[in-house]
């Protein structure tokens, strides 16, 4: 699969958006079926940064295909405005294509001339800092400036919302904390709804507006955290540390609770 999915949506006035409504997903039939998603309901309105948290294999990768359309509920419904844009942990980039050209292939495939996918390719390789590495291949890079080139990638379609499956997590420390100031930096400039996965609590308190929690399988939504917290936000800072205990705490009560 592309590391970098993206789906047309109906247009709004009010940019992109996505509401969930009493959302069941279930995979296979008989006994063999699985419940991966059960009676979700969520809103995240234009430009909120939403973040996902729950143990391994409650639903979020599954919740955010369904946002993107790859996947249809088995009841209820998905609602999106705008175009949506899909971001995966891995970048899978084309190995023989420079950085500049897995960008502009993603133009080209939106029928953009040549003249104007060049420029878009430039303004979006330096929105990423990566300014003078456009005509490295993906192996001339370092993990963190590959998966840059990814997150380039999915800004050049526009999109109203950007969906984010766990995009730093096989990232140092060091690398995750640059891409978090790059990530706020972008939102900054354009008017994104994000919905981010993670399993790191103290990722999503810092780079998130809302935390919500999920429930082991079969995922429910059983908690949500405001974050209240000004930008510019540290991982390492007090009040990031301290919501994410909070929220781990709850994440803990939950996993325990339904291991009884």
């Amino acid at each position: 699969m592309s590391p970098v999915t993206v789906t047309d949506r109906p247009a709004s006035a009010v940019g992109g958006s996505v509401q969930l409504s009493t959302v069941t997903k279930v995979f296979g039939r008989g006994s063999s079926a699985v419940r991966a998603l059960d009676q979700i309901s969520l809103e995240v309105p234009q430009g909120e940064f939403t973040c996902l948290i729950g143990a391994s294999g409650c639903g979020k990768s599954t919740l955010l295909s369904l946002i993107a359309g790859l996947e249809q509920p088995t009841s209820g419904a998905v609602s999106v405005s705008g175009r949506v844009a899909l971001m995966f942990q891995e970048p899978a980039l084309f190995p023989w294509l420079t950085a500049a050209g897995n960008v502009e292939v993603a133009l080209r495939a939106h029928g953009i001339g040549r003249a104007e996918r060049r420029q878009r390719t430039a303004e979006l390789i330096e929105a990423v800092h990566l300014g003078g590495f456009g005509g490295k291949r993906p192996h001339e890079l370092s993990g963190g400036m590959r998966q840059r080139v990814a997150l380039a990638r999915a800004l050049a379609q526009d999109a109203d919302v950007l969906l984010m499956d766990e995009p730093f997590g096989a990232l140092d420390a060091m690398t995750r904390d640059l891409l978090h100031d790059e990530l706020d930096r972008v939102r900054a400039g354009r008017q994104l709804t994000i919905v981010f996965v993670t399993h790191n609590v103290r990722e999503a308190v810092r780079l998130g507006d809302r935390v919500v929690v999920l429930s082991s399988r079969p995922g429910r939504v059983v908690d949500e955290f405001a974050v209240p917290i000004e930008h510019p936000r540290r991982i390492d800072s007090a009040p990031v540390a301290e919501l994410a205990a909070r929220i781990t705490d709850r994440l803990r009560e939950e996993m325990s609770g339904h291991g009884r």
